[in-house]
Formats: C-alpha cells, sequence, structure tokens
C-alpha cells in the first residue's frame, strides 16, 4: 500500500506538496470515488487513480530538463489567460512535465522540469536544504547591517525567513547586485526579503540550483539532466531514479 499523494508524484503529476493540495481540491477519484483524506493509502496494481478525469500511471521514462528561463515568461503548465508560458519553449520534450518550483513572470534563470514527483519533493521541501541561488539587482547602496538583517532572517507577513547567505557583488552607478542563496520556497521570496530593507528588486536571476549552474545554456535554452547531474543538483551522490 502507498500513500496517494506519494504514487501521484511518482506519476509525473506534480510534487507531492502540489498533489496534496489537488486532493484537498477534490480533482482526484479512486475508483472512481473522490477523495480528499491526504492519509488515503491505495494498491498501486488493483487501484484506478484519476486526476481531472484522467486515469495516471507511473511514468516509463523520467526526465529531467533545465532550462535558462527568460523574463515574461509564467512558470505553469496551463494558462487560461494564454500568456507566454515556460513550457511553450520546450519544442521537442515528448514526455509531460510540470515545472519544478516557480520562478515569477518578471525573474529569469534556472528552473528545472521533470515528471519525476519524488525528485520534485526533495528540491522544494525545506527540510532537504537544496540551496537556490539569486543575483539581484537593487537600488542604492546595500550596507552592513542590512545584509547582516538578511543573513540572520527576514519577518515577513508569512514569517521569518531563515538565515540566507548573502553577499555584495558589484555596484552599478547608485545600484547593487547580491548574491542571495535560499533553500527556502516561499512565493517571491527574494523579491519580499529585499522590499523588507529597502531595496526593492528591479532585477532578478537565478543562477544556481543545488550544485548544478546553467552557464552554458542561453537564456530561453534547455538541456536534458544525465544522472551524474542530477546527483550534482542535489549536492550529494546517490540519488537513484525509480525503475
Amino acid at each position: 500500500m502507498e500513500r496517494l499523494q506519494k504514487y501521484m508524484a511518482q506519476c509525473g503529476v506534480g510534487s507531492r506538496r502540489k498533489c496534496e493540495e489537488y486532493i484537498e481540491a477534490g480533482s482526484v477519484k479512486v475508483n472512481g470515488e473522490v477523495v480528499r483524506e491526504l492519509g488515503t493509502k491505495i494498491d498501486p496494481e488493483t487501484d484506478i487513480v484519476e486526476y481531472q478525469g484522467r486515469v495516471i500511471k507511473q511514468e516509463e521514462n523520467k526526465v529531467y530538463i533545465l532550462l535558462n528561463k527568460p523574463p515574461k515568461y509564467i512558470t505553469t503548465v496551463q494558462d487560461e489567460m494564454d500568456r507566454p508560458k515556460v513550457m511553450d519553449l520546450l519544442t521537442d520534450v515528448q514526455e509531460r512535465v510540470f515545472p519544478v518550483g516557480r520562478l515569477d513572470w518578471g525573474t529569469e534563470g534556472l528552473l528545472l522540469l521533470t515528471n519525476d514527483g519524488e525528485l520534485a519533493h526533495i528540491l522544494t521541501h525545506p527540510s532537504f536544504k537544496v540551496e537556490k541561488e539569486y543575483h539581484a539587482l537593487v537600488p542604492g547602496k546595500v550596507d552592513d547591517h542590512q545584509l547582516e538583517q538578511l543573513r540572520t532572517g527576514i519577518m515577513l507577513d508569512d514569517g521569518i525567513t531563515h538565515p540566507a547567505k548573502v553577499k555584495r557583488l558589484k555596484t552599478e552607478g547608485k545600484k547593487t547586485w547580491l548574491a542571495i542563496s535560499i533553500h527556502e520556497g516561499r512565493n517571491r521570496q527574494v523579491r519580499r526579503m529585499c522590499a523588507a530593507i529597502g531595496h526593492p528588486v528591479i532585477q532578478l536571476k537565478r543562477v544556481r540550483l543545488g550544485g548544478l549552474t546553467g552557464d552554458k545554456l542561453k537564456v530561453g535554452e534547455y538541456k536534458f539532466l544525465t544522472e551524474e547531474e542530477i546527483n550534482l543538483l542535489l549536492g550529494k551522490g546517490g540519488y537513484k531514479k525509480e525503475k
């Protein structure tokens, strides 16, 4: 027996956290009945699981795609307003994949897309402490006290942030580039942290996921990752793809 949200993640529906949201919203059926209980267990061999009216099964081929997201693209699979979305950039991907985490409309940089829900869970859950590094251009000069505020934690409307790694990169006239590394995944977190110290973000890009950078990826380009690169992404040497 297996927890429903874990099975859905293994089928490539989304991360475990996202699958829990789908269950609570009433979008999931087991053997024809809507299930909203997160503790529900199923037998993958005999039970029929549907998401939004479609029977789901475990993906045979796991794929891992690193995209250098351009600004002005939204990080969703579908969009009712028909805005440019990151999925539009994946021109030769046959498998059904989903974005891991989210970069907002104006943010550029590294984004992982996959059909491996377990890996997505590892990357997005703060308990695994997978670092994401951002370069943020902000107005004005950021003093040492403000840097220390970011490093020790900023009180936001959804609670205090975990300590971040922060340093000045360079100044451009009356603007400053900061390098900020966090392992949380709150909505617009870096932007809110910088605004809280009086330096709202002008430009933001994500330059590192775990131990993986996309130095050779031009904006809008993507590549398929190897298992070795996935281990580098996680900063550890033992991730095994499920057969």
